[in-house]
């Protein structure tokens, strides 16, 4: 699978964690930054390319890690096709892709250690969407808020 990863200062000792076990699994890894631990950059200017790249399929999925994963999931929900869900259990991982069709996941690099963000990333990747029409029928809905946010 081509799988996005970012971070920003906080999340970035765990971002080369995961990214070397994503390639180590055979995936193909698209890191959209940080380069560096910089205590001055913002995850915007991380999470924003990687939910863009998301959104038009030049990833499957996306990781997304910051110290406490709020305001990845938070910038990431911003883009329209993106479905970001701020994880720490392993039935959440699972069931985000299941049952929400979640295309990024959110991981707190201040919150989680290496082996549990392991378990979550391996999850989220091997989940796939169900297709069950109750699911469809509120995606469409959330597709709907998107094209026309200010409409109930």
């Amino acid at each position: 699978m081509r799988v996005g990863i970012c971070t920003d200062h906080g999340g970035f000792a765990l971002k080369g964690e995961i990214a070397g076990r994503l390639r180590a699994a055979g995936h193909e890894v698209v890191d959209f930054g940080a380069q560096g631990p910089d205590p001055g950059d913002d995850y915007p200017d991380f999470v924003v390319s990687l939910a863009r790249a998301v959104a038009v399929g030049t990833v499957e999925r996306g990781v997304a890690i910051c110290g406490s994963g709020v305001g990845a999931a938070v910038c990431a929900n911003k883009i329209p096709g993106v479905r970001a869900g701020l994880i720490q259990d392993h039935f959440s991982a699972r069931q985000g892709v299941e049952d929400d069709h979640m295309n990024v996941l959110c991981l707190g690099g201040r919150v989680v250690g290496p082996e549990v963000a392991w378990d979550l990333v391996e999850t989220f990747l091997a989940a796939e969407f169900s297709q069950a029409e109750r699911h469809l029928r509120r995606l469409a809905k959330v597709a709907t808020l998107e094209a026309r946010p200010n409409e109930r």
